[in-house]
């Protein structure tokens, strides 16, 4: 099996690799940045490139892209070529080739507005049933990529499986209040309950999405931390956080008395992955529970891979606001 994965000079790309590499798996990684993990330096904006780099390829894991925090530092026209036309690059190539898996990193900023009820409203349930609303071009053109993943696999035969990641990053918030109200750690650690999923998890699961994507043909999975909560908590989660997470990980008040963390007194959507647990076999080993656990024992709360993997960052350059641009 030879695998390409693109973004490796990434966050996700590297631990791709790094993983992939330990598996005695041969890897191409593609990317615009030199990297110990990236073999292939280039753009996926350009075709030829593309097809060079996927000569004798059976696996495509497609993880590069422009991201959430460039939408004040990049064009919309620059979203469009990275995170559409690569993407159309990479499929049409992928085919030519004669591919035979094809799994794209999306991201669960494709639901956009369905994320947020109104006020007064429960918590909302996210499930891959919801209909995505992006709210921005990075949503806009993630889920353009989603559906030209189903095109190729309708018109082409290309199996293809698409994973909605929730936040994996270890960077800070990219929201200025949450940085001010929240210690760092303690806003991942809250994270846990509804909206994140460790790096090791992830890449699991993209490796288990390009085990079953020829059997399954096309699927769509949301790929985040097994959360603790049911439909049945959502009313007073929107009300009361503090107390549903009493009730449902009572342990965590005294850990997070000891580091003096607090929690979310509100918490608005809640991300699913039952589809991903039962369809890809995915078993995500980093959960609240988890990070209680480790509080309490005083290791680290990321996964070895991550620590192994560091901060990538989003920017080269710094901002008068601290790690990201004013919008």
């Amino acid at each position: 099996m030879k695998v390409l994965v693109t973004g490796s000079a990434g966050h996700l790309g590297e631990a791709l690799v790094r993983t992939l590499r330990q598996h005695s798996t041969e890897v191409i990684g593609l990317d615009i940045q030199p990297s110990a993990f990236t073999t292939n330096v280039g753009s996926i904006t350009e075709r030829s490139f593309v097809r060079d780099c996927m000569k004798g390829v059976t696996t495509v894991l497609h993880a590069a892209t422009l991201h959430k925090p460039h939408v004040a530092t990049h064009t919309m026209q620059q979203f469009v070529d990275t995170n559409i036309t690569g993407t159309l690059n990479l499929l049409q190539e992928a085919v030519a080739a004669g591919v035979q898996r094809f799994v794209f990193t999306s991201t669960t900023s494709v639901f956009g507005d369905a994320l947020v009820p109104p006020p007064g409203a429960p918590a909302a349930w996210i499930t891959e049933e919801v209909q995505p609303q992006p709210k921005n071009i990075y949503g806009v053109t993630k889920k353009a990529a989603e559906d030209l993943c189903q095109l190729f696999y309708r018109n082409f035969g290309l199996p293809c499986i698409v994973l909605r990641t929730s936040r994996f990053f270890p960077e800070k918030d990219d929201d200025k209040h949450m940085r001010e109200t929240f210690q760092d750690e303690n806003l991942k650690a809250n994270e846990f309950l509804f909206r994140r999923v460790e790096l090791e998890d992830a890449v699991n699961a993209h490796l288990l999405a390009a085990e079953k994507a020829s059997s399954i043909g096309w699927g769509v999975y949301i790929i985040s931390a097994t959360t603790p909560f049911r439909p049945a908590d959502l009313h007073d989660l929107r009300r009361n956080a503090p107390g549903v997470v009493l009730r449902t990980v009572p342990a965590y008040a005294t850990a997070y008395s000891h580091r003096g963390w607090k929690m979310h007194q509100s918490i608005d959507r809640v991300y699913v992955n039952e589809k991903a647990r039962k369809d890809l076999g995915w078993e995500p080993a980093y959960d609240f529970a988890y990070v209680v656990a480790r509080i309490n024992t005083g290791g680290s709360l990321r996964s070895p891979l991550a620590q192994l993997t560091g901060s990538k960052g989003y920017h080269a350059e710094s901002f008068t606001d601290g790690p990201y641009p004013i919008s």
